[in-house]
């Protein structure tokens, strides 16, 4: 299924290069929120920055190929797996920074640390601003390669600048540098998201515990949070709702396998109970055409996919 150059053999070698932590044939279903999906032909996970680097510098002549997995909240996992190296940054690569005595204040946190680790760093320095981006599951490196977000705001809008690290060592890119939109930033190719700043302020905590409290209110009366999932499947259309769009075409509820159209939200997918990533894009493509034929609006996917993904057997 894979190609020569990355053979067992050459993949067997990693743990000699101190590169980090290695394991071979992972399975990564653990490992992604919506517990679905093959294992990684090899699985990394770089204990410092200089292994880091020294990672990315053996696999710099693009042979190997490379795939960055953050908290695997929004990823699909192929049913096939994932070739050559799957990269996971831990949460302390790089010790937390807060700087800043005035009104605006900068955060410095790890891209593999849970973005949930921001609100309690915010809350617990009096700061504000990020009050949008709590309950949103994965981690700050992924928050950021996403644009993550909510109608009350997007993760890049309050980014001072990234940290990334490349074959020749690591180096920030300021915000005024990065172009993003809605649910996407262009990263630099070859590139790694070691480190995020945010430029937060201070302000009134209790104001800032109720927009956080709203938010968390809602999402626990709209949204299937108790199962495995991974949020949003599709990025809303201009005008309108993904899952408004899918529940009017009847397919709240349709299940394909072991997945599921979410009956509390349409825009969601869950595993019920031993879905195959086939099954998961199985059911994408169905409300991509329902969706198509009878409104016209072609659904573009929010979830990454990663991998070899099979054809789904399952009707």
């Amino acid at each position: 299924m894979f190609e020569e150059a990355t053979s067992a053999a050459w993949l067997s070698s990693l743990p000699a290069l101190n590169v980090g932590q290695v394991k071979l044939d992972e399975p990564l279903a653990p490992w992604c929120s919506v517990r679905a999906g093959g294992n990684a032909q090899a699985w990394v996970k770089p204990s410092t920055p200089d292994q880091l680097i020294r990672l990315l510098k053996q696999l710099e002549s693009g042979q190997v190929p490379v795939s960055i997995l953050g908290g695997g909240a929004n990823t699909l996992v192929g049913d096939g797996g994932v070739p050559g190296v799957t990269l996971k940054l831990p949460s302390d690569l790089f010790p937390e920074e807060v700087n800043g005595a005035g009104a605006e204040v900068l955060v410095t946190l790890c891209a593999g640390a849970a973005i949930a680790r921001l609100l309690t760093v915010m809350k617990s320095h009096g700061l504000v601003g990020a009050e949008f981006l709590a309950g949103i599951p994965g981690t700050l490196g992924g928050a950021a390669r996403m644009n993550a977000g909510t109608k009350n705001g997007e993760c890049m809008t309050i980014v001072d600048a990234l940290e990334l690290a490349t074959p020749t060592g690591l180096g920030w890119l300021p915000q005024s540098g990065i172009s993003f939109r809605y649910r996407h930033t262009e990263i630099p190719a070859g590139s790694v998201v070691t480190r995020v700043r945010f430029r937060l302020r201070r302000g009134d905590l209790a104001e800032s515990q109720a927009k956080i409290d709203a938010d968390l209110g809602y999402r626990k009366r709209t949204q299937p949070l108790s199962q495995p999932s991974f949020g949003s499947v599709f990025t809303n259309p201009s005008g309108g709702f993904a899952g408004a769009l899918i529940e009017s075409v009847g397919l709240k509820g349709h299940r394909i396998g072991g997945a599921q159209i979410s009956s509390q939200h349409a825009n969601w997918i869950v595993n019920v109970g031993g879905a195959k990533a086939a099954d998961v894009t199985a059911l994408m493509a169905l409300a991509q055409a329902r969706v198509f034929e009878a409104q016209g609006v072609k659904l573009h996917p929010e979830v990454q996919r990663m991998g070899v993904f099979l054809p789904n057997t399952v009707e």
